[in-house]
């Protein structure tokens, strides 16, 4: 009996095998035969959907998925100024402004769509050795997409406080307890008011109790709660000073969407650095991530020190080694004279600095 299961084992295996190779000649044959009235493209693209049936190799990895919300043409169309916020900002009351609305007579020439590009060709003339890292790191925060985005500047700003001296997770937890303060507000105002006031998706509780949830505070709102219960978030009491100070001043108009929209880049920043809590860095990183201004430049951030030491061909391994204070890697004087003809686009040659040097943007961007 076993010589008979071992041939009908063989046999059995013998066929098997044939069947495989006259399928293999098969689909062969039709990923190498071109039909009639069909392009070079489309067979091709007929050739690998048959080898890959076959083969059943694994699909390729997904590309990145579109924008949720796809640049506008009228969007890309808003004239823009290197001086000035390039961002839309939002007010308290939920509607958003821009620099130049379509009714403003006289604009720019720069729109949103050119804006990056023009800026990269300016960077490159001034000095062509930008190309690699230019290539390399096609991400800077001013592509139509990112002038697209609506920005809060109060929360920016609070964000920015929040962040300060912290880590990104504890940072995170922190801005989530405190939004979690104002997020479930008792309310019995109607639809029409909701939808106002926030997206109108408000949830129904025990009792008949609505519940409408809140992104992020108004300045109003902060004003409101006392320091202590801002404290329960994990603030610590100055911090929780600082956005407390901050929120009257937005409250009270001495700070507002507007001003910050249209101000030069100078009165931007002195007028922010006055307010407790927000240092020279922390506004200038603002005015970059935040109001997406072209111009702004910072001397005192290290990573920016080192990327434009190395840029000139200095070890900066040793400088580092050596010490020297808050300007260890670059005098203030010749970072300001390098930069100085990159200008009224240094925000971005700052940012390529920082990716010469690997240094973590999205921690800043956070």
């Amino acid at each position: 009996m076993a010589p008979r299961r071992s041939a009908r084992v063989s046999a059995a295996a013998a066929l098997k095998k044939a069947e495989e190779v006259t399928t293999t000649k098969i689909e062969k044959t039709k990923t190498e035969k071109k039909p009639r009235g069909i392009t070079k493209s489309k067979a091709e693209k007929k050739t690998k959907t048959v080898v890959s049936v076959v083969a059943s190799t694994p699909p390729p990895p997904p590309s990145l998925p579109p924008p949720a919300t796809p640049t506008p043409a009228s969007s890309l169309a808003r004239p823009v100024d290197p001086h000035r916020t390039a961002a839309p900002l939002l007010t308290p009351r939920g509607s958003h402004i821009t620099a130049y609305p379509s009714a403003t007579t006289t604009t720019p020439t720069t729109t949103v769509e050119n804006l990056l590009a023009g800026a990269i060709a300016h960077l490159l003339s001034v000095d062509p050795r930008l190309k690699p890292v230019i290539n390399k790191f096609p991400d800077a925060p001013f592509r139509p997409a990112d002038l697209a985005v609506e920005i809060d500047p109060f929360q920016a700003l609070v964000s920015g406080i929040i962040g300060q001296q912290v880590s990104g997770a504890a940072a995170k937890s922190i801005k989530s307890k405190f939004i979690s303060l104002f997020s479930a507000t008792t309310t019995t105002t109607t639809d029409t008011q909701v939808e106002a006031d926030g997206d109108g998706e408000d949830e129904v509780g025990d009792a008949g109790l609505r519940y409408k949830p809140v992104p992020f505070p108004s300045p109003q709102q902060v004003v409101s709660m006392d320091i202590p219960t801002l404290r329960t978030a994990g603030l610590s009491q100055r911090k929780a000073e600082y956005i407390h100070g901050l929120a009257d001043k937005f409250a009270s108009g001495e700070l507002s969407a507007r001003m910050l929209l249209t101000a030069s880049d100078e009165e931007v920043l002195d007028k922010l650095i006055a307010v407790r809590g927000l240092g020279k860095w922390s506004v200038e990183m603002f005015l970059l991530f935040g109001l997406k201004r072209m111009d702004v430049f910072s001397t005192g951030d290290l990573g920016v020190q080192r990327g434009m030491a190395a840029f000139a061909g200095r070890d900066v391994s040793k400088l580092k080694a050596k010490g020297g204070g808050k300007f260890k890697y670059m005098s203030e004087k010749d970072m300001i004279e390098i930069a100085a003809p990159f200008s009224p686009y240094r925000s971005l040659f700052m940012w390529y600095m920082w990716r010469w040097e690997n240094v973590d943007v999205a921690v800043m961007q956070a």
